[in-house]
């Protein structure tokens, strides 16, 4: 065979790879970028409204059962609806979180330093994984085993009261979803997640997840000074 026929075969083949890879990336970020604005009004009114957390129970049914309703409907139409429906529950969640540290004295520095460090963290993150381009797909396995870990001994804290063991899980949730926002992001430059609903799904609840562990980080920090 030709080799010049051949890289001229390739050629077309490259771009249209790269044109794929560009319009995951640009659908990704701009569906995250309108699900977090749409939990953090749902958040906003859930703070002036001082409604009351729904609990253990019914955060994690709401959570896991539109996740998994998410994840049905993903290549449908029908899946962007669960998606905000799925970010907007966990923003009606994040409410009396939020709520409880603006009362404290120095609750609002708390929580702008939160978000300040949740989104400098992202953007700082994402953007290494998208211009250096490394893939960082070997950090599956860890990733998921440590979130699986952390969640289940997050819970026992909770259940047993050892705010502890608490924090340390906090501190431990703020370097895995660190680690999930280089993962999933060098999954979709490197076309290991094709779907731009579920890629939006898992930049979220690491948004989430760094936020709140943040948020009781320097809540524990404010506390002791």
């Amino acid at each position: 065979m030709n080799p010049i026929h051949s890289f001229n075969q390739a050629l077309p083949a490259q771009a249209s790879a790269t044109l794929a890879t560009n319009k995951m990336i640009r659908n990704t970020y701009m569906l995250l970028s309108m699900t977090l604005l749409f939990s953090a009004a749902t958040a906003a009114v859930s703070v002036a409204l001082k409604l009351p957390h729904p609990g253990m129970i019914i955060t994690l049914v709401g959570y896991f059962g539109l996740l998994f309703l998410t994840t049905k409907f993903r290549d449908s139409t029908l899946g962007l609806g669960m998606v905000f429906a799925l970010t907007g529950f966990m923003g009606y969640t994040l409410g009396p979180i939020v709520g409880h540290y603006l009362a404290l004295p120095n609750g609002s520095q708390i929580v702008m330093t939160a978000m300040g460090l949740t989104g400098a963290i992202f953007l700082g993150l994402s953007g290494y994984a998208l211009t250096s381009r490394k893939d960082f797909s070997f950090m599956g396995g860890f990733l998921a085993v440590g979130i699986l870990v952390g969640f289940l001994t997050g819970l026992g804290a909770i259940f047993f009261e050892l705010p502890g063991l608490s924090l340390a899980v906090s501190a431990i949730f703020v370097l895995l979803m660190s680690g999930l926002i280089l993962y999933e992001t060098s999954n979709i430059i490197h076309g290991g997640e094709t779907n731009y609903i579920m890629a939006t799904v898992t930049l979220f609840v690491s948004i989430f997840n760094l936020f709140t562990s943040l948020l009781q980080l320097l809540g524990f920090i404010s506390s002791n000074d």
